[in-house]
């Protein structure tokens, strides 16, 4: 069977999709995503992106497999304990389809690393579990004009944006402020259930396909709201701030902060 031909048949089911197509294919597998936080968030997107064909990955973690990962970070299992995620992220994405170009940066990311991760990529997953990164994340992209999949997740609930610069509002246009432990306790804090974290990595995953695709409406301008719990789905509209000092009228924030700006919340992964 000729590449081109396996390639059909491999990814028919996604051809199949009106709104993908082979065109829509063929975007795929010259496309890019970094997806930051090979964890709860990070897993399921990386499998499902991994899965649809796109052609280039990035991973960056800078953590080890953890037994407590186990209940939600899919691409572990009970002998990965204590490699680092980077590595075996990397192994499982290359299992799925051996043509994918992986790069793999086992790195924290931060003011300095930022722009040089993020560079050269179609769109940024955050996968990450820590609201400093988040707003990082956030200040990178948007002055960097990349869009950004986001997410956050905790007990039994999510939410979930896309971030397009130039379209719509930033995540600070969502939260001025990063909230307080009190306000927003971490997954290590207040745990997590993994299915959850498993919807909302696939949400990510759907939300690239699309944007890459041009299929559908993305959440740009929006954010959805899942509480599993009560099964309670929202999506609510958010309206750019025209003051906001990363995308607004007048930005005041040009480079990505220091750590120490973004106040003291780090989660533990």
């Amino acid at each position: 069977m000729q590449r081109e031909e396996k390639e059909i048949l491999r990814f028919s089911r996604n051809i199949l999709v009106r709104e993908i197509g082979p065109a829509g294919q063929r975007k795929l597998r010259s496309s890019s995503v970094l997806v930051v936080g090979a964890g709860g968030l990070g897993s399921p997107a990386l499998y499902y992106l991994a899965s649809a064909g796109v052609g280039r990955l990035g991973i960056v973690d800078y953590d080890r497999v953890d037994l407590t990962n186990l209940n939600r970070q899919i691409l572990f299992t009970e002998r990965d304990t204590g490699r680092d995620k980077v590595s075996v992220a990397a192994e499982r994405v290359r299992a799925i389809d051996s043509s994918i170009e992986v790069d793999a940066w086992k790195e924290k990311v931060t003011a300095e690393n930022v722009f040089s991760l993020i560079e050269g990529f179609d769109i940024v997953v955050d996968g990450t579990d820590s609201f400093e990164t988040k707003f990082l994340l956030n200040d990178a992209c948007v002055i960097a004009g990349i869009p950004l999949s986001h997410a956050g997740i905790l007990r039994f609930g999510g939410q979930a944006m896309s971030i397009v610069p130039g379209e719509g509002p930033c995540l600070r246009c969502l939260l001025p402020q990063i909230p307080s432990r009190k306000d927003a306790p971490t997954c290590s804090e207040a745990g997590i259930v993994g299915s959850v974290a498993g919807i909302f990595g696939s949400i990510q995953a759907t939300e690239v396909i699309k944007f890459l695709t041009g299929a559908g409406t993305t959440l740009t301008g929006r954010v959805l709201s899942i509480d599993t719990l009560h099964w309670t789905i929202q999506t609510l509209q958010v309206e750019r701030n025209v003051q906001c000092p990363v995308c607004g009228e007048d930005p005041v924030i040009r480079k990505p902060l220091s750590a120490e700006n973004y106040g003291e919340i780090c989660a533990e992964r």
